[in-house]
């Protein structure tokens, strides 16, 4: 990992006990949209104090990773609170994942590559490790479409990144499709900012 990817987990270890409190920008019916449909063997990559963990399907087989054993601590407590059927958690970092190539049915991220070091390539790892005929499903927040709000995100954004290591105005679409990644539907959540994508892995 590299020395800002360090950077940014520790400012997320450091951050993980009020993180929960953060994340609740993300609404309940967004999430369960997301996930209402995911069956067989996923990954959740960027998995962080495990938010999404009630809402999976109990017939998955689920993997989460995180680069913060700080956020991974929260995950775990979650997890043994809601005595989830199948789940393994794992400190991995999702721009070098320890997975054969097509082992995944659905990789899902939320709120995670505002903070990837190297989007781009996280999402190459994540393509990698996707079956030919598997799904990749983001819910994550961006830089608005709108060109003042764009530019107002332009100028907060190194204070974000400072305190707690987000990018609040990555141009995560263009990332996806430099990633290979071809996009099958897309939904605006909250304006243009927080967009639901299923993706495949684009392999045929």
């Amino acid at each position: 990992m590299g020395a800002s990817s360090e950077l940014i987990k520790k400012k997320y270890n450091r951050i993980s006990k009020i993180y929960d409190v953060m994340d609740r920008m993300i609404k309940e019916e967004w999430r369960e949209d997301l996930l209402e449909s995911v069956h067989g063997t996923v990954l959740e990559v960027g998995v962080g104090t495990g938010a999404n963990l009630e809402y999976y399907p109990n017939n998955v087989d689920l993997i989460g990773i995180d680069f913060s054993p700080g956020m991974l601590k929260y995950a775990e407590k979650k997890a043994a609170d809601h005595s989830f059927r199948s789940v393994r958690l794992k400190e991995m970092d999702v721009q070098q994942l320890a997975f054969p190539d097509n082992t995944f049915d659905y990789i899902v991220s939320t709120c995670v590559f505002c903070s990837v070091y190297d989007p781009v390539r996280g999402m190459k790892e994540m393509r990698r490790v996707c079956k030919p005929n598997g799904k990749i499903l983001f819910l994550e927040h961006m830089r608005s479409e709108n060109p003042v709000v764009g530019k107002i995100m332009d100028v907060i954004n190194p204070l974000t990144v400072s305190l707690w290591g987000a990018n609040i105005n990555r141009r995560t679409v263009e990332n996806i499709l430099k990633a290979g990644l071809k996009i099958d539907e897309q939904k605006y959540l909250a304006g243009t900012i927080v967009r639901l994508l299923i993706t495949n892995p684009n392999k045929s």
